[in-house]
């Protein structure tokens, strides 16, 4: 497909006076309100707030992707074309060609009954004349540029059978396949790990600045947000508080809520040094002990069997902290899926809480995973969207026994409580919720028997950083105050390091350097670990700037 240049003299996208309100609970509630920016050809312009603040339904709303209980006012034209009130099938051709969007969560954007392959082929013959097998060869291109590691298997594999950070790439691919004049990405890199969000920050700066087309990017990350964005828009409260260049708001923030935002932000390298409660000199035995643990996903139709988790050794004591790191598709999420059960362990040693899980029957099964939490990755997926989320925080205390609907209940609301969301949220859907509310409630729900073992599976990548912030202080304090071991699996070295105690580093299936946090971010002795920090984008447009143009240089 021969990309053609966006020729256009005027902008490309003017929003003027738009609004979104929602009908819940017999009113209609204001979702954002007085939504004002115009975006020209080669921009980048980056939305910023905190969850549930408007950056994703203001989007959504500029292409009628509204639940059936949302309406939206205002003006949106597209190259001076209006699209409020656009017939819907007028609409359906510029989705997907004119204006694509790279979706928060790619397990639930994804359709789960069709392969990866036949999904982009799909978008791909949708929008041209190409045959079946010139949109295979494309696709496969497609998977080439976002770096996917066996772009073959990813176009015959199902989504459930990808990593998150694959799934992400996957959906960025079928994004990008008809070259969009516009393109919406919402948190684009949030499953993705440092040198893999590096490689799709300078796909996505290319191919804008190739169309000279533009990029609305909805992000938490203000890591991602200097490296890419020349503007900004800050949104709190479904309002626009503050807009500008990256250089100015970065540099000389006005209203208190951007401080108050960019202060949050957590850095690399400020971590404090971290004592952990000595439970290895008390004699107390590890909530966790991996040795020697081998995982091996079976073969399955075409998709022969594959090691994704080679010689793993690990041990993690209560009130301990291991943070895992390391690229998407290395094995850091089919280890925790591996300790609670989820999936069998090939060969070596794995035991939770003091009980062996090789071959594990499913009554003492049933019996630990009451001693283990756990956080998915996709709180969309996880969440049954058929139930209030009340009731998905309640299910654990339901499963366990023990509980009257009155203590369910009450529990509910502390655990509400303790994640900083309303109690009236209890009786609302996951659908009616913003990505980092889901999240929430996901966290809440992991911790609702107060587990001896948390495995966090990206706990905090659908959050904004003022919630995240308070979300790791809120998982610190009740770890101190309970003494749970945590697993805490992240792409964010940032993150880790404000929150680990340890870290153990995965590439392709094995643990490659394992120590204190200190050792590792500090005093990195494998060349990945290298590599992984210095991928890290830091929170500062000069000097992301560089670091950008000196990893450019390394690759010549």
């Amino acid at each position: 497909m021969n990309a053609v240049p966006t020729t256009t003299t005027g902008p490309i996208l003017e929003v003027a006076g738009l609004g979104v309100d929602f009908w819940v609970e017999n009113g209609w509630v204001p979702a954002a309100t007085d939504v004002n920016f115009t975006l020209n050809p080669g921009e980048v312009l980056a939305i910023v707030g905190e969850s549930g603040s408007g950056k994703t339904t203001s989007s959504m709303a500029l292409l009628g992707l509204l639940p059936t209980n949302g309406r939206s006012v205002g003006s949106v034209k597209l190259e001076g074309e209006e699209l409020v009130g656009m017939r819907a099938d007028k609409l359906r051709k510029v989705r997907g060609n004119k204006i694509a969007v790279i979706f928060q969560e790619p397990m639930t954007a994804l359709n789960p009954v069709y392969t990866v392959g036949f999904q982009i082929v799909e978008a791909v013959q949708t929008h041209s004349y190409m045959t079946k097998a010139q949109a295979k060869v494309r696709a496969i291109e497609l998977l080439t540029m976002v770096e996917m590691p066996d772009p073959q298997k990813a176009f015959d594999s199902y989504p459930h059978q990808l990593s998150g950070g694959q799934r992400q790439r996957a959906m960025i691919a079928q994004s990008i396949s008809c070259d969009p004049t516009l393109l919406i990405a919402d948190e684009p890199t949030t499953a993705l790990d440092v040198t893999v969000q590096a490689e799709i920050l300078d796909l996505l700066r290319n191919l804008h600045k190739r169309l000279n087309s533009a990029i609305i990017l909805i992000t938490h990350d203000m890591g991602v947000v200097a490296d890419l964005a020349d503007h900004l828009v800050v949104m709190k409260d479904g309002a626009i508080v503050e807009t500008g260049t990256v250089d100015q708001i970065f540099n000389a923030p006005e209203h208190p809520y951007t401080q108050a935002l960019l202060a949050a932000v957590p850095h690399l390298g400020t971590g404090e040094a971290v004592e952990v409660v000595s439970a290895r000199e008390a004699h107390v035995k590890p909530a966790l002990v991996v040795e020697h643990m081998m995982v091996e996903y079976p073969k399955r139709g075409r998709v022969p069997a594959f090691l994704a988790v080679d010689d793993a050794n690990i041990e993690i004591y209560p009130g301990e902290v291991l943070g895992l790191v390391g690229e998407s598709g290395s094995g850091k999420t089919t280890i925790g899926r591996a300790l609670v059960g989820l999936l069998p362990i090939k060969s070596g040693v794995l035991q939770v809480a003091g009980q062996d899980m090789v071959g594990v029957n499913k009554k003492d099964l049933r019996a630990v995973r009451r001693n283990i939490g756990i956080v998915f990755q996709d709180p969309g997926s996880s969440l049954n969207p058929r139930w209030p989320v009340g009731e998905s925080i309640g299910e654990p205390l339901l499963l366990a026994g023990g509980y009257s609907k009155t203590q369910i209940a009450t529990r509910t609301e502390e655990l509400l409580d303790m994640v900083e969301l309303p109690r009236a949220f209890r009786n609302r859907y996951p659908h009616e919720l913003s990505g980092g509310q889901r999240q929430r409630i996901g966290i809440a729900r992991a911790l609702a028997l107060s587990p001896k073992l948390l495995v966090a599976d990206e706990p905090t990548s659908a959050l904004d950083v003022s919630v995240q912030a308070r979300v790791l202080e809120l998982l610190q304090e009740i770890q101190k105050e309970q003494q749970f071991a945590t697993l805490f699996i992240s792409h964010d070295l940032a993150v880790v390091d404000l929150l680990a105690h340890r870290i153990a580093v995965m590439h392709r299936g094995k643990i490659v350097e394992q120590g204190s946090k200190e050792q590792i971010l500090r005093n990195p002795q494998d060349p990945y670990t290298r590599k992984l920090i210095d991928a890290v984008p830091v929170p500062n447009p000069a000097e992301q700037k560089l670091r950008r143009e000196k990893r450019a240089a390394a690759k010549v």
